[in-house]
């Protein structure tokens, strides 16, 4: 079957929602309980069965057949509400308790009950008809097909006008690569991977014609794998490319036996092109020959491989190899392929300014460029340019561009439920910078995720979605600094999804007409900005009644929307909703009204950067919800009083709010992943006890508050040690309250107890009113930890024993008032001079600031070889006013020196070979050891309010 050969069509995965739906034991038992036919269920199974077998064909034939696409638009259309029915017969299962019979509550109860049953009918009949005509539209059940995509097989040959410009160090990179003989005969694959159209094919060729190449191999075959990976017909067709005849051979062990002899003790070039398969084992098996040819002879060969996937280039890559990456062109590069092949001759300069607006079109992408170029080298007039530079390339006929097939492709072979999570991004403006996380909780709340196996969460299933589709260029990496896990689409790719997502995905602020909108429409996002306006969303809102998604995409412009939002109203028109978006909307501090808890089927809510004030406590009858995000909701003073029955929630964003106390019963959210932080109440059912079931708790977590715990037992209940997800924790103590009078042996047991997981990477401790500090923090069991804080602890005189922590890069100690010395301790735990491994051996930047009774730096006696900091290269001493003593001596790794309100420093500084950076502030005596700058050109220390800065010329 196609399913078996591609990914499966872009709905299939969506009716198995619906069939699983069916076989859910609850919505059995429910429907049961209701005494619905269950007839009815079975002929539903059967109709979603039946459509379900022709997915393919339909989503083949659609591309040249209108009425098949209009047949896949009314399925599409039928399945939602399918979907939102019997998603909503799923919740009241989960949450309805029946009152007693008789009552007028039951009594209304019942008639619902009649309506459902009716909507089932309804919808049954609706899918029955479409169903029936699949038969008159020829819709089969899709056999093996070998060519889903229709591309002629690319060969070897290749013409000089063809070739690409800007590819030259590419190409003489991987030519070195063949001709490189440095690997001791062993067969090497080198692994060329990129977006379809990238030129791939076209390097390939380049390089196999290259003629020191052909002089190099006396075996060279050029092999177009294509979509179906057949290890016997590859090797068949090696064969008869070395031999330059027939192979009748038809067994795998003859023609592989065949194909060692005929290899033995020559070099070979064997050019693998547009490869799809990642079975491995099958890989593994084609390689045997050749493997063993390079053994029978002392010639190397080189198997060069081309593909989309990324993955597919790492599990085919020489381990001695990287996998080339073709990366687009620029602009010039572009322009000049372009102007080559639109035959910009003299007589048609004219067209240069609209021809460069038409290469800017193909960000890049040499076969658009190609495509383009070639359409209008018959094209003489220049409204013909301007048509092709206004209208989207999906616009083309199959005729005209050689784009279409080339991408298409690449979504026929995307599983069917990663194209439903490719085509959800075309909610988005092109050139959007797509944040992972963000995308991934989307499509969680979309239902676009399958049920996790084994162990695995959901979460770690939308990574592996993104990661997948990453790896098979959809995405690719942003270059915006300011974002991790940011990640850019192609124009085209973006124009592929905007065409699969059809009517049902609607962008508002690409839109003049609000009467251009379709009712079918399911997927809506807007923006604010130039384009959009509240009345325009609201006009679109209010015939959108099966909306899913209601979304706010960030734009360049920052400002909150102008007029009054009825988000009351809204919301009414709009019950289907999954995905609601409220971010930076509007400066109303009532935003949300009671009628948020009539959205039974919402599972993301986002009101961040707004002003609202309080949340309606209806907000916590959406049994669905998973994803909260309040962030910078500065106004926010606390959360609903009955956030424990939101069981399904996973992310509670509220870092930015001022949460006074958190809410009672936050244990009982047991699905939480994130929670930005938690405030310690005085009471038990707000206590550190509701903290111990939250043992899902990963990424960042700040616990506040924690002066309010009044004996040991109680930190211990948080059970941090089995929190192993959380890579950086906090833990906080309010300032303001009298430290002088607490046990301090009482809040050492406390922090004992808060005793984090060992995969922690950063620690913050902020307010510890102890003296000292327990055991934990510092031991080198903390082996992932690159980032700790020490601050506002006034009660500590010793500091912790850190100089253990194997890969600590950045240490930060202020306002530690009582410490008076820092000695041996610091670097071992017992405090002698005694190691077994250098001290502080990762640390790269060391801050010691605030410290008004510092005194003393005690140096650490040791060999040179284990002397601590090794690979300091930046260190920060800061308003220490009564430190005198000696600084470390030698810092070999140290580029910058940052000294200030530190009068009495008398010391000399350092030595600091490659140092680069020197500034001193204020009066402090500290000298400079003159024969370790024996590079610096001049040298100023100025003894005023003024910053002193010495730098490398």
């Amino acid at each position: 079957m196609a399913a078996e050969l591609v990914g499966g069509a872009f709905l299939s995965s969506f009716l198995n929602v619906l069939l699983d739906r069916l076989s859910d034991p609850a919505i059995i038992n429910m429907m049961k309980g209701k005494k619905v036919d269950q007839k009815l269920l079975q002929k539903l199974e059967t109709i979603l069965s039946v459509v379900e077998a022709v997915l393919n064909d339909a989503e083949k034939k659609q591309i040249s057949n209108p009425a098949v696409k209009r047949w896949l638009e009314n399925l599409h259309d039928a399945v939602y509400d399918a979907d939102d029915l019997l998603d909503e017969i799923a919740t009241k299962a989960a949450t309805r308790k029946d009152p007693p019979p008789g009552n007028i509550l039951s009594r209304f109860l019942n008639l619902q009950d009649r309506e459902m049953v009716t909507r089932i009918e309804e919808i049954i009949a609706r899918l029955e008809d479409i169903a029936n005509h699949k038969d008159i539209l020829g819709l089969e059940k899709a056999m093996k097909n070998n060519n889903m995509s229709g591309r002629i097989e690319s060969t070897s040959l290749v013409q000089k006008s063809d070739v690409f410009v800007g590819r030259d160090q590419e190409r003489e990179g991987m030519v070195k690569l063949l001709l490189d003989d440095s690997n001791d005969g062993k067969l090497s694959v080198i692994p060329i991977w990129g977006m379809g159209g990238i030129g791939k094919t076209t390097s390939a060729q380049l390089v196999f014609n290259d003629e020191r190449v052909q002089q190099k191999f006396n075996v060279k075959t050029w092999v177009c794998v294509g979509e179906e990976f057949d290890v016997l017909k590859v090797t068949k067709t090696v064969v008869e490319k070395a031999t330059s005849g027939p192979c009748n051979l038809n067994d795998l062990d003859s023609i592989q036996l065949h194909l060692k002899n005929e290899l033995a003790g020559k070099s070979f070039l064997v050019v693998l092109d547009d490869m799809w398969s990642n079975n491995y084992m099958a890989w593994k098996k084609l390689l045997t020959p050749f493997q063993c040819g390079t053994e029978a002879g002392r010639h190397g060969g080189k198997i060069l491989v081309t593909t989309r996937d990324e993955k597919i280039a790492n599990m085919v890559k020489s381990y001695h190899h990287q996998a080339h990456n073709l990366s687009v062109l620029n602009d010039e590069d572009c322009w000049s392929l372009f102007a080559n092949l639109a035959l910009l001759s003299k007589d048609r300069l004219g067209f240069e300014k609209v021809g460069r607006e038409i290469v800017k079109k193909c960000k890049g992408l040499p076969l658009a460029v190609q495509t383009l170029g070639s359409l209008l080298s018959t094209k003489d007039d220049e409204r013909d340019w301007n048509d092709i530079l206004n209208n989207e390339i999906w616009d083309f006929s199959e005729e005209e561009s050689e784009i279409l097939p080339a991408l298409r492709i690449s979504y026929y072979h995307l599983p069917s439920y990663l194209k439903r999570c490719f085509v959800y991004c075309s909610l988005y403006p092109k050139d959007y910078v797509f944040d992972r996380d963000e995308l991934m909780l989307l499509w969680m709340a979309e239902g676009l995720l399958q049920q996790p196996k084994s162990a695995s969460t959901l979460e770690e299933v939308g990574y592996e979605y993104f990661n997948d589709l990453a790896s098979r260029s959809f995405f690719q990496p942003s270059n915006n600094a300011y974002y991790e896990n940011s990640f850019v689409m192609h124009d085209l790719m973006h124009d592929m999804g905007t065409f699969y997502g059809g009517k049902f995905y609607f962008r508002t602020f690409e839109l003049k007409n609000v009467l251009k909108y379709d009712a079918r429409t399911r997927h809506l996002s807007y923006a604010l900005c130039s384009n959009d306006s509240i009345s325009k969303i609201v006009e679109v809102c209010d015939n959108l009644k099966h909306a899913r998604t209601l979304l706010k995409i960030n734009c360049t412009y920052h400002g909150f929307s102008k007029g009054i939002v009825d988000s009351c109203h809204l919301l009414e028109q709009m019950k289907c909703l999954r995905v609601l978006s409220f971010k930076s909307f509007s400066r109303e501090e009532d935003l949300l009204h009671d009628s948020i808890g009539e959205l039974i089927h919402l599972r993301y809510l986002d009101l961040s950067n707004t002003f609202v004030v309080t949340l309606p406590e209806s907000l916590c009858d959406l049994y669905n919800l998973q994803t909260l995000k309040l962030s910078n909701c500065t106004n926010l003073k606390k959360l609903p009083y009955n956030m424990q029955n939101l069981v399904n929630l996973r992310h509670l964003d509220i870092e930015g709010t001022k949460l006074e106390e958190m809410p009672k019963g936050m244990g009982k959210l047991k699905d939480l992943q994130i929670l930005r932080y938690y405030i310690v109440g005085k009471h038990e059912e707000n206590g550190f006890g509701e903290l111990g079931e939250l043992v899902n708790l990963g990424g960042s977590f700040r616990i506040e508050k924690i002066e309010n715990v009044v004996n040991s037992s109680e930190a211990w209940k948080a059970r941090m040690v089995d929190k192993k997800y959380i890579h950086h924790l906090c833990l906080e103590w309010s300032s303001g309250e009298d430290s002088e009078m607490v046990d301090s042996q009482m809040e050492k047991d406390v922090l004992a107890k808060l005793e984090p997981h060992k995969d922690l990477k950063e620690l913050t401790i902020t307010g510890y009113r102890g003296t000292m500090f327990p055991d934990w923090v510092g031991l080198s069991l903390y082996h992932k930890v690159t980032e700790l804080e020490l601050s506002g602890c006034r009660n500590c005189w010793v500091l912790p024993s850190l100089g253990q922590l194997p890969a600590l890069e950045r240490l930060v100690i202020s306002n530690l008032e009582k410490v008076k010395m820092i000695g041996g301790e610091f670097y071992k735990d017992d405090g002698t001079d005694h190691h077994h491994e250098t001290s502080f051996r990762s640390l790269k930047k060391l801050v010691i600031s605030r410290m008004p009774c510092w005194e003393e730096w005690k140096s650490f006696e040791c060999d040179d070889d284990d002397a601590p900091f090794p690979q300091l290269e930046v260190l920060h001493l800061e308003v220490c006013p009564k430190l005198r003593g000696d600084l470390p001596t030698f810092l070999p790794s140290l580029k910058g020196l940052w000294i200030s309100g530190c009068e009495h420093l008398g010391c000399y500084l350092p030595g600091a070979p490659i140092i680069r950076q020197l500034i001193i502030y204020g009066k402090q005596e500290a000298r400079m050891r003159d024969y370790h700058f024996p590079r610096w050109k001049k040298y100023q220390l100025v003894e005023s309010n003024r910053w002193s800065t010495c730098s490398m010329p």
